[in-house]
């Protein structure tokens, strides 16, 4: 058993605490992992506010790390200690009819007990004060050693800098995946982006990578343009400053709507909007937020009838095992920015400042 330091969320609404956590060693076919470095999303906030219907706790949050093997269990082939290696909130197994279909990423091998917050075998190696601590969505960064199946890591080049490709565990790959993968963006087209936050920046850069010809970013904070702008958007726009919906502009703006359009927000009312500011006939809309739990989406049904196509995209549809490798390689050839999406580096300590951070849009 390891003694560390762990964020633990104890209850939903309270800021992080930091602990001493014990984290048993790994089981049969699962990997513990020394985490080097974290980075904080909106989904971990998500879970925090209470208003995630999956969330429990006390909870060690934390899914987009990068580290270094530390010691595996029985039947774990494709790691060993000393790799370097990125965990994965959606896992590859391989073998599901999910990972065996090329049409989708969502590997549903430890879909249940992912979601109850247990490793695979119902249990978890997380313990604080003599209490049972929950793991979250396979992975737990928020501590220096987690431990993940071995079907949610990924081994990476030994020589990428750590605190920046852990950004490759979700948002980074998510945007880039959406323009990439999921609404595959063609040369010359139009896209707009709702939403200027890391994962609306990897869009951007995505669709740029794909060669879009116009990207219009959408967000009603302006201090986000610039850095829109050096992320590949050619130009932005603020809801705020128009009397008519956003759609209805982005429609007169692109002679019709945009050829690819891309909510990054998780706000359902931009989702439609979103899709409103599509072509007819063949405008392709692409949902990345994550709504609040029981929210609905709508619009009305003619929007689909004349050619439009409504889409969602998990993690970019990357394959993650043999994706998540391939996205540090691109990066490491300075294919895909990476770097520029970090705004701080903080210590861990400061963790509660780095949602501040997160909330005020810095």
């Amino acid at each position: 058993v390891i003694k560390c330091k762990a964020a633990v969320a104890w209850e939903a609404g309270k800021p992080l605490s930091l602990e001493e956590v014990e984290v048993a060693p790994p089981k049969a076919h699962e990997v513990r992992i020394k985490i080097v470095a974290t980075a904080v999303c909106h989904t971990d906030a998500y879970t925090l506010s209470g208003a995630d219907p999956e969330g429990c706790f006390p909870v060690i949050l934390g899914h987009e790390g990068a580290g270094i093997v530390e010691s595996v269990g029985e039947g774990v082939t494709k790691v060993k200690p000393g790799d370097t290696v990125i965990p994965l909130y959606v896992p590859q197994c391989g073998e599901c009819k999910f990972c065996k279909n090329p049409k989708t990423n969502l590997c549903q091998k430890i879909r249940i007990t992912q979601g109850k917050g247990l490793m695979p075998d119902s249990t978890s190696r997380f313990t604080c004060k003599g209490k049972q601590i929950y793991h979250f969505m396979g992975t737990s960064t928020f501590s220096e050693y987690t431990v993940v199946a071995d079907i949610s890591v990924a081994k990476i080049d030994a020589a990428a800098p750590l605190d920046k490709v852990c950004l490759l565990g979700c948002g980074i790959s998510t945007g880039y995946g959406a323009a990439v993968n999921t609404a595959k963006v063609e040369p010359g087209s139009t896209c707009a982006v709702f939403g200027l936050g890391g994962v609306g920046l990897a869009v951007i850069m995505g669709c740029k990578i794909a060669g879009a010809s116009r990207i219009i970013g959408i967000d009603l904070n302006k201090d986000k343009y610039a850095k829109a702008k050096e992320f590949g958007a050619t130009e932005c726009i603020s809801p705020e400053d128009f009397k008519k919906p956003i759609q209805e502009v982005l429609v007169e703006m692109t002679d019709g709507g945009v050829d690819y359009s891309f909510e990054c927000i998780g706000n359902v009312g931009v989702m439609r909007a979103a899709l409103e500011a599509c072509h007819k006939g063949w405008g392709v809309s692409v949902i990345v937020g994550v709504a609040a739990a029981g929210q609905e989406i709508s619009t009305r049904p003619f929007q689909l009838v004349t050619g439009r196509t409504w889409k969602g995209t998990a993690f970019g549809g990357w394959k993650s095992v043999d994706n998540v490798p391939k996205l540090v390689t691109e990066y490491m050839s300075k294919k895909i920015k990476v770097d520029e999406f970090v705004t701080h580096t903080l210590p861990f300590d400061k963790i509660n400042e780095a949602f501040e951070l997160m909330h005020t849009g810095k």
